[in-house]
């Protein structure tokens, strides 16, 4: 008696822990989201050709004309670093430089450099003893946002002559594998139940040795699962060598960590490029592999396949793709009165408050990709003149009919204009302001090409009033081309606000799914005592990736791509 009542004590707590277990880790892997099940892509990062050439140079030789030569910098911390050099070209004041500096790219970042051009008579191409001839500095995403980045080079003061930049992105076509996979009579690897399997697919490194490219959900209780279509880059799973080995295997997701192997099978992009649905490959297990009457521990089963091109976040940008900036702030009362200096909307003391520090750290990065530098820039929760009714959402700049403000300054202007006009009343409703946007969104939509994306920066002190209706709207702007971005100021709990940054599980309310993750939330305060760029860098490194990922689904080419 003692005996069975401790096994069905355990097996009553073994059964509860793993249906826990499964509600919050519904995916193996911690970094496995639903949708996609991929490890987190790593920030951006891009190789990028810089083709310099100039025109109506300075004659700085008496008996020739000047022999230029043009050095790029990286502006570092304030201190100019040396990134490259193009060739020396004698006797031509419109040279066409042949040699090309390669830099890495960063969309997240403010990458400022400066090209100078000197007259080279050493022969070791020695600056230090050189003519300057003019510079120009500028910003790598202004650079890679131009189809030809022409600026005058200025000359102590003076502009004399121009310097013109071509960025061109290295590296081959992307491409990606959208496939839906099922399993067949899978081998039963739990004692008290069926499997409940997973997939990961492995590519094969320089070593022999094999790296995670992707991971699926895994299917609990059944032998015969049917996994969600799945969309994973050709770069990620085989360098895009059509030749390189991939190895997929099969697991028993275990709530411990454990999981146990089904089999393996192996392929190649090759072999993909020709699979056409009803393809099966065999799972073997490598410890009953040879043992006799062993086949295999079930197949593995194609549904559907397709490779497509995939086109990158700086191609969409070349092609016109322009990113639409759009900023909501929050003029709750819970940020205390203005005046006082423990107020997050004070606006004194020799630094910036919150709300400036963060804007300015993400407006300096996006403006580089917005050719108008009109920004519509709104506030919530406050009580206006002359009414002194409560608006959810109002123009900074006081226009109702025209929200837009010139440039980051400007939108910094009319906030510190805004601020001292307003009560601060509430209730912390955000979703006006996004559904704002999404119409914005909706209208870029009909034209049904990559011309248009938005991205909402909302600021905010504490935790929305309107959480239901702020996820419903989120939900309902995840088809739509936009992101937002919400950097919680303050020192309140923003527990609540990691919900809508759905990084382990697709938003949802009822039963309504969003269609991708859209959201992206930062505390500003883990960012307060360190360089505000590293804050700019944490709340955009996922916006490449979302810009892409909307036009790629949807087949949305470049504007102007050329194949």
């Amino acid at each position: 008696t003692q005996i069975r009542f401790v096994f069905s004590f355990k097996l009553s707590y073994y059964n509860e822990y793993k249906s826990y277990l499964s509600k919050v880790m519904s995916q193996p892997p911690p970094y496995s989201p639903p949708g996609g099940g991929q490890p987190p892509p790593p920030v951006m990062v891009s190789k990028v050709e810089l083709t310099i050439s100039c025109n109506g140079l300075k004659d700085a030789d008496v008996f020739s004309k000047s022999d230029p030569l043009c050095v790029v910098y990286s502006d570092i911390n304030g201190r100019l670093q040396e990134i490259g050099r193009t060739e020396r070209i004698d006797d031509n004041l419109n040279p066409r430089f042949q040699k090309q500096v390669v830099v890495d790219y960063h969309f997240e970042e403010v990458q400022k450099f400066t090209f100078k051009v000197f007259d080279i008579d050493d022969k070791n191409n020695n600056v230090s003893k050189a003519d300057f001839l003019g510079k120009c500095e500028c910003t790598l995403g202004q650079i890679v946002s131009a189809s030809n980045f022409t600026r005058p080079l200025d000359l102590n003061g003076r502009d004399y002559g121009t310097i013109t930049i071509h960025a061109q992105e290295m590296g081959g076509k992307q491409q990606s594998i959208k496939m839906t996979l099922k399993g067949v009579k899978l081998d039963k690897k739990d004692f008290f139940g069926k499997s409940d399997p997973f997939l990961e697919f492995h590519r094969q490194l320089i070593d022999g040795s094999y790296s995670l490219a992707h991971r699926t959900e895994f299917i609990k209780k059944t032998l015969n699962p049917s996994w969600r279509p799945m969309k994973i880059n050709t770069r990620r799973l085989c360098d895009n060598n059509p030749d390189n080995i991939i190895k997929v295997e099969c697991y028993d997701w275990n709530s411990n960590g454990s999981h146990d192997l089904i089999g393996v099978f192996t392929t190649t992009l090759a072999e993909l490029e020709q699979t056409s649905a009803g393809k099966r490959w065999p799972l073997v297990h490598p410890s009953k592999k040879g043992k006799r009457g062993y086949r295999h521990s079930g197949e593995i089963v194609v549904e559907n396949i397709l490779l497509k091109r995939e086109f990158s976040f700086l191609e969409y940008i070349q092609g016109g793709c322009e990113l639409n900036f759009v900023v909501g702030i929050d003029f709750t009362g819970s940020n205390g009165h203005p005046q006082d200096v423990n107020s997050l909307h004070y606006i004194g003391g020799g630094r910036p408050n919150q709300y400036v520090e963060a804007l300015t750290a993400v407006g300096r990065v996006v403006q580089d990709y917005d050719s108008d530098q009109l920004y519509p820039a709104f506030g919530f929760g406050a009580r206006l003149p002359p009414t002194w009714q409560v608006s959810h959402q109002f123009s900074l700049n006081g226009d109702p009919h025209n929200p837009d403000c010139h440039g980051i300054d400007g939108i910094l202007g009319a906030y510190q204009q805004c601020i001292h006009t307003v009560q601060l009343y509430g209730p912390t409703n955000a979703s006006p302001i996004i559904g704002s946007v999404a119409r914005m969104a909706r209208e870029a939509l009909h034209q049904e090409q990559a011309s248009n994306y938005y991205i909402l920066l909302l600021l905010t002190d504490g935790i929305l009033t309107d959480m239901d209706q702020t996820i419903h709207t989120i939900i309902e702007a995840s088809e739509l081309p936009m992101s937002v971005i919400i950097i919680g100021v303050g020192d309140a709990n923003f527990d609540d606000m990691e919900r809508l940054d759905s990084d382990d599980a697709l938003l949802s309310l009822g039963s309504r799914v969003a269609k991708r993750d859209i959201v992206q939330f930062v505390p500003f305060r883990e960012f307060k005592n360190v360089p505000k760029s590293r804050l700019a860098a944490s709340v955009l490194e996922e916006l490449p990736g979302q810009l892409t990922d909307y036009f790629n689904d949807r087949s949305y080419r470049p504007l102007n791509v050329m194949y």
